[in-house]
């Protein structure tokens, strides 16, 4: 398993982003099985269908946001199961400046995910025994 964060689902459904071609790329090892079923948080969807409708529209935002929630290879994760220990954590962080989102995403990778987290912020780096992909 492997948690998918907004920086990757938003740079593979932008083809605007910078990193619209390194998503293309690690989007095709993903679907190839690499590194197992993805984890969307909630609070991931709500980035990225947030993010696309600002930056593209409301058709695109909403698209993707179905194709998300129906995608084979993807796990909903409710995220008010582990708002307290987010929190907690959040509060506690040390030698980082992540996001609430983020420190969920870190909460589940530990717990779920091997550790692995598949995203281009590179704050995720700073975590130790957070496995960042693509490398």
């Amino acid at each position: 398993m492997i948690v998918v964060d907004s920086s990757f689902l938003i740079a593979f459904h932008n083809e605007r982003d910078h990193q619209h071609a390194n998503a293309r790329a690690a989007m095709a090892d993903f679907l190839d099985g690499k590194w197992g079923t993805g984890l969307l948080l909630e609070y991931v969807f709500l980035e990225v269908v947030t993010v696309l409708l600002v930056r593209r529209d409301l058709a695109i935002a909403a698209q993707v946001g179905e194709t998300l929630l129906n995608a084979a290879e993807l796990e909903f994760v409710p995220c008010s199961e582990i708002f307290v220990a987010t929190r907690r954590a959040f509060a506690a962080q040390r030698g980082t400046r992540l996001s609430f989102t983020d420190t969920a995403i870190a909460t589940v990778a530990e717990a779920r995910a091997d550790r692995r987290v598949l995203t281009f912020d590179e704050e995720f780096r700073k975590l130790a025994g957070i496995d960042v992909l693509p490398g």
